[in-house]
């Protein structure tokens, strides 16, 4: 991520509307089902844990008291249970009055479960001819959906996200999102040149017996060619990760049981050791990539805050066509594809975290039945934690007071702070477009002003709506305490860090309520073309305000 540089130079007046950025209107009465914008209200933690015997039969009949729930290693009680079994409530779910609970699912006894299946397609690590593989068994067993159940389909190429199909349970729209699906274009052939050019050049550096800088072949550092490779996929890894994450943020509050079906083309789960792809070396942490859970972790907080439960499966991509000829060898003698298993880390480590399975190998071609089948019955477990909205995680654990069986859960919630959940609607909007139901922000673009020989001043100009914002009096002032956030994404789809930007208006007297307050500041960007999404947060009334605009290179160069 490349940071924005800020030059702010505030001016509290009102000033007539200025125009909204092009493509931005006023917001529908409702905003259409299944599109980004979403409201996070989470108040009740809800766990769905799977029991199975030492055979791996599942186990019906439990009641609360045999279950032990704990959050941070301290028992919790549990408020609300039911037994779903073949996708139908058994118990009641709740205490009078409880269903009024934002989070709480509602589960009448006898009432049939639906499940929301939400699949995300990574085109930017696929071989198009295995990703299409699984899409048409995918699509081939649409049949198995049951009226009470829906699904929606987003396509993500490295940049942008599709969405092939909202919320649906009609076969002919879903399978013709599948079609647009196995029509799209797929990057994992160039993943898969970058990675050949990496081997390539470092073979050929070894049968020079030349080391790449001052670190052995058996150093626990890495060289500066693989810092440069691993450093390029972790950022790869980090930009899919993080649409995944937008994606569930689109689809947060669908009813019923909560799936993503992640189709992965090939994350590792730590880039170096991808990189290095020697079984023999060990590399100490280093703060020159991310691995493993900071690569990933966002993805099952973000899972586990909304209540999906995640089924990664394992679409072949960098890998595919096997190792490289004089790897053969040594991993026929181990037994060991060290790249291949980074891959499969991954999808365990999502799968774990969010009580779900991962579908590796063969498995892929069972994905959709497995899911529907392991999703069909279970225990629901839900509780009112004492939430601090401090962002801090907290571990949870289920087990059950019967010897011989065994749980299947999610790991975790995270306790998100509204800092943090605007910084994400506006991370997603840039992926989405801003949320149908947001009130629009004005906004104009100045003519950008090269700065350097790589960089670019843009002019910026926000006019913010009176009526969305609180205004109170202050020292004698009218004020208004806001948050700036800004953020891009290049034309190459590197996105910046969105930082929080204090934003304090203050007037003389109070405006009326059809005004706008003006707010004029820059922003320095690289010197190529850049889409930038702006939100206003009111953390008095909770109202974001949010804006679009692309921004063209200076003179149109692109260095």
């Amino acid at each position: 991520m490349k940071a924005l540089v800020f030059t702010l130079a505030a001016l509290a007046s009102t000033v007539p509307g200025l125009r909204p950025a092009a493509g931005q209107e006023a917001p529908p009465a409702e905003p259409p089902a299944g599109l980004f914008g979403e409201q996070i209200d989470v108040r009740v933690v809800n766990v769905e844990v799977v029991v199975t015997d030492k055979d791996g039969n599942r186990v019906s009949g439990l009641v609360p008291s045999d279950f032990t729930l704990k959050v941070d290693g301290k028992p919790m009680p549990v408020e609300y249970f039911s037994e779903v079994r073949g996708g139908q409530a058994l118990a009641p779910g709740a205490v009078a009055g409880a269903d009024a609970l934002p989070g709480l699912p509602s589960l009448a006894p006898g009432a049939a479960v639906g499940t929301s299946y939400l699949v995300f397609i990574d085109d930017y690590f696929s071989l198009e001819p295995r990703r299409n593989e699984v899409l048409r068994k995918l699509k081939d067993d649409l049949a198995r959906l049951r009226p009470e159940d829906r699904m929606a389909v987003v396509a993500w190429d490295g940049r942008s996200l599709d969405m092939l199909s909202t919320w649906s349970n009609t076969e002919r729209i879903l399978s013709r999102a599948f079609d647009q699906a196995l029509a799209r274009p797929s990057y994992g052939v160039q993943r898969l040149a970058e990675r050949r050019s990496f081997d390539t050049t470092r073979r050929h550096n070894a049968s020079l017996g030349v080391v790449p800088g001052p670190r052995s072949a058996f150093s626990q550092q890495l060289n500066i060619e693989e810092i440069g490779y691993a450093g390029d996929l972790a950022n790869q890894v980090g930009r899919t990760v993080n649409a995944a994450v937008s994606t569930l943020r689109g689809f947060a509050s669908p009813p019923g049981r909560k799936v993503m079906l992640l189709l992965s083309g090939g994350w590792p789960y730590s880039p170096a050791d991808y990189a290095v792809d020697d079984p023999n070396r060990v590399l100490v942490s280093s703060r020159e990539v991310p691995r493993g859970e900071e690569l990933l972790r966002s993805l099952a907080d973000t899972a586990n805050l909304l209540g999906y439960t995640i089924y990664p499966i394992d679409v072949p991509g960098v890998d595919a066509q096997g190792p490289d000829a004089s790897q053969a060898e040594a991993e026929a003698a181990t037994g060991l594809n060290r790249r291949e298993q980074e891959m499969h880390q991954s999808l365990e480590f999502i799968a774990e975290g969010t009580g779900g399975k991962a579908m590796l190998n063969s498995l892929r071609e069972e994905a959709f039945s497995r899911a529907e089948t392991d999703t069909r019955s279970y225990y629901w477990l839900g509780f009112t934690p004492g939430w601090q909205k401090n962002d801090k995680r907290h571990k949870v654990e289920v087990d059950v007071n019967r010897p011989g069986l065994k749980v299947r859960s999610r790991d975790s919630f995270l306790d998100l702070s509204r800092k943090s959940e605007v910084t994400m609607m506006v991370e997603s909007a840039m992926l989405f477009g801003s949320p149908p139901g947001a009130t629009p922000l004005p906004i104009q673009i100045g003519t950008p002003v090269q700065e350097g020989r790589r960089e670019m001043v843009v002019p910026i100009t926000l006019a913010i709506p009176v009526a969305a914002v609180t205004m109170v009096p202050l020292d004698g002032k009218i004020v208004a305490e806001l948050e700036l956030r800004v953020a891009s994404v290049d034309e190459n789809g590197d996105r910046s860090d969105v930082p929080v930007v204090p934003l304090r208006m203050s007037l003389d007297e109070a405006p009326p309520k059809e005004a706008h307050l003006r707010y004029d500041t820059k922003i320095r960007l690289r010197r190529i073309d850049h889409h930038v999404v702006v939100a206003i947060f009111d953390p008095l009334s909770g109202h974001i305000l949010t804006a679009e605009a692309d921004v063209k290179a200076v003179d149109g160069k692109k260095k």
